[in-house]
């Protein structure tokens, strides 16, 4: 029986971070829903950030900042995936930057000395600027909004500049080119260049109330490119047109604003860092280092399993080869396979070892498989989830656990010889891999030693990794570990409940726990988004509803209007807490696999059970699109104890199918698809 009461510690605690929540928040979600907004203060100022947003070709990190007096500015990292650079390796992307400040160079009546203020920072898949330049019966205001071109090389700002003053004057926008040619000699084609352009430029007079558009776009081209016809409000209805594709689907609607909000911000964050390199769409974490590139964690085994709840094509284009660049490393030899594919699919790294790799993709090439619900892509990549889970297989040593030379931290913190994530990741692998052959007529013999397999390696897990640490009947991350470690969360995420009360006391009601989310190892100041990401998924599958609620309520404030904004991050002091992409899926995924429980069984079934705080009167997922479907689930509590849940599905011959039960909470419901 999974125990749910919570320690008086682990309540005083929530309580403590819930009251700081709000007190930490310097953002605030607009009445859109979808739109936050930093208002230009005395409170909020000065303060300093930095964004990253992508589109299919490039991306750009944005780093702004507010001034002491309220002046804006800006300096673009911008990072070409396809541009690669010498040597060729993983991060080969042209990265250069460009601080060009157009609204500088704007004249009134050829008076170039304006003093512009900032009034308000808005983001909402592209960041919007309003300045304000006021001078007795003079006034200019400029609203910037800045964004990353989805379908070409290049970066824009739009620019809307407008007389908010009480007289006529004669706007000047700069008719500003620039070119920056990179050296040939360090470039895989030779010499590439970074085009800057001011479109709109000239001289306007502007009555009390008018206003001009004009526009900077910044290219990236190789030698015998030609630059794209600029047309800023093209670029951004295709920047608004992916942004509204991700909106209607999968879309959460709980009590907590701040939470739904944030679920929306990571499903833009997860999907936008795929770039269209010459092999194929390759999802990217980015952070300035990672482009082009695929990782056997963050692309096979956190966001690749996502895509399909989501529905979005290129997502789910771009995991179905990531796990054919895998499968080109499959040998008779049972070698591991690279732990990243790199150099847009032309090369590997390996650097760490095997770090569990196997375990990675079989686990989240599975689970995509059945949730994807395409048979023709499920028969392809059967040969790779069979390879992989053989690799596994022949790694387990005499304590019936999975051996590897590391873990996904690579070496950063100790991992042993065999250590609890990869055996756990083999073990759900194990179970997803019988259900998926079942679905596809393969051997029953087959699924049953897979089944087999899982249940000795649950023993195993329990026997070899279950311990007492530090006082905590939970478990040891490897062999002669005597300290608490963040991926004890593990079994949680797996199904594997044996220590779950022991295990959610560990991770949350010691000094693992901090206002940051867990560190990765007690003592340390290291802290990493994905760990954290995974134990509050574990909390809610465990039974913890309530408390993880508060724990996700105040990590989303943190994380969507605190200091730095507005998506999870990945690290800190390493990488200086970049937004890389994977972490907004893992986020996801503590919704749909963590709140609402939802575990593949099939290509058209899967588990459902819905765990929701008894504060929440309700919590709805609507539009999701697995299972070769789409469909709501809609939670109504009806007591404290029972709650009505409803599954309406929306079927291709215009018809709806709806599926109700009243269940106790915490019952697992089994729902088979029309």
């Amino acid at each position: 029986m999974i125990v749910k009461a919570k320690t008086l510690a682990l309540a005083l605690a929530a309580v403590t971070l819930g009251m700081s929540a709000v007190a930490q928040n310097r953002w605030a979600i607009q009445p859109d829903g979808k739109t936050i907004r930093m208002e230009v203060n005395d409170r909020t100022m000065p303060h300093d950030d930095h964004v990253e947003m992508s589109g299919k070709h490039m991306a750009v990190v944005l780093y702004w900042d507010i001034d002491k007096n309220g002046v804006f500015g800006v300096d673009r990292s911008l990072v070409f995936p396809m541009l690669r650079t010498i040597p060729n390796n993983t991060h080969a992307s042209l990265m250069l930057r460009q601080n060009l400040d157009v609204v500088s160079q704007l004249r009134i009546n050829n008076n170039n000395f304006l003093t512009f203020k900032a009034r308000s920072v808005e983001l909402n898949g592209a960041m919007r600027v309003v300045e304000e330049h006021r001078q007795g019966d003079y006034g200019l205001e400029v609203e910037r909004v800045i964004f990353p071109a989805m379908e070409e090389p290049a970066m824009c700002e739009k620019y809307v500049a407008r007389n908010t003053g009480k007289v006529a004057f004669a706007l000047q926008v700069p008719e500003l080119s620039q070119t920056i040619v990179t050296d040939p000699a360090r470039g895989v084609e030779g010499e590439y260049r970074i085009v800057s352009r001011v479109h709109g430029g000239g001289v306007y007079t502007l009555e009390p109330g008018q206003s001009v558009n004009f526009s900077l776009v910044i290219e990236g081209l190789a030698k015998d490119d030609q630059p794209v016809t600029a047309d800023a409000d093209k670029m951004f209805a295709e920047r608004e047109a992916f942004l509204a594709a991700v909106d209607d689907n999968l879309v959460l609607d709980t009590p907590d604003d701040v939470i739904d909000t944030e679920f929306r911000y990571a499903k833009i964050r997860a999907s936008e860092s795929i770039f269209k390199t010459k092999s194929g769409y390759m999802h990217g974490p980015g952070g300035e280092s990672y482009y082009a590139a695929i990782w056997a964690n963050d692309q096979a085994e956190y966001v690749n399993p996502f895509f399909p709840f989501l529905g979005y094509g290129v997502g789910n284009e771009s995991a179905l080869h990531a796990y054919r660049l895998f499968a080109r490393y499959m040998n008779d030899e049972y070698k591991p396979v690279p732990s990243s594919i790199i150099a847009e699919g032309d090369d590997t790294w390996g650097g760490a070892g095997d770090r569990g790799d196997a375990a990675m993709i079989a686990y989240g090439a599975s689970r995509y498989a059945l949730t994807r619900s395409d048979r023709a892509e499920a028969e392809e990549l059967w040969p790779l989830i069979e390879w992989c889970l053989e690799y596994c297989k022949r790694q387990i040593n005499e304590d019936g656990v999975v051996a590897s030379d590391s873990d996904e931290l690579e070496g950063r913190f100790p991992a042993g010889d065999a250590n609890l994530c990869t055996s756990t990741l083999y073990y759900d692998a194990l179970i997803s891999a019988a259900y998926l052959g079942s679905e596809l007529g393969k051997s029953s013999s087959q699924m049953a030693d897979y089944r087999r397999r899982a249940k000795a390696l649950r023993a195993a897990v329990e026997s070899h990794f279950g311990a007492t640490v530090c006082g905590y009947e939970t478990y040891r991350y490897y062999e002669g570990n005597d300290i608490l470690r963040s991926w004890i969360c593990m079994p949680l995420i797996v199904g594997i409940y044996d220590r779950a009360e022991g295990t959610i006391d560990a991770l949350f009601h010691s000094d693992l726990y901090t206002s940051d989310g867990l560190l990765t190892a007690q003592g340390s100041e290291t802290f990493w988004d994905r760990s954290t990401l995974y134990a509050f998924r574990g909390g809610y599958a465990a039974g913890y509803p309530d408390f993880m609620t508060e724990q996700l309520s105040f990590y989303s404030n943190r994380r969507l209007l605190g200091d730095h904004v507005p998506y999870p991050i990945e690290a800190w002091p390493e990488g200086n807490q970049r937004h890389l992409s994977a972490e907004s899926g893992l986020y996801c995924r503590i919704i749909t696999e963590g709140m609402f429980g939802i575990r593949p069984t099939g290509m058209r079934s899967f588990d459902l059970k819905p765990e929701i705080p008894s504060t929440w009167d309700h919590a709805d997922l609507r539009h999701v699109r697995a299972f070769g479907s789409d469909f709501d689930i809609l939670v109504k509590r009806l007591s404290p104890e029972k709650l009505q849940v409803t599954v309406l599905q929306y079927g291709n011959d215009g018809k709806r199918y709806e599926q109700r039960f009243t269940v106790k909470q915490g019952r697992t419901i089994n729902v088979k698809l029309a």
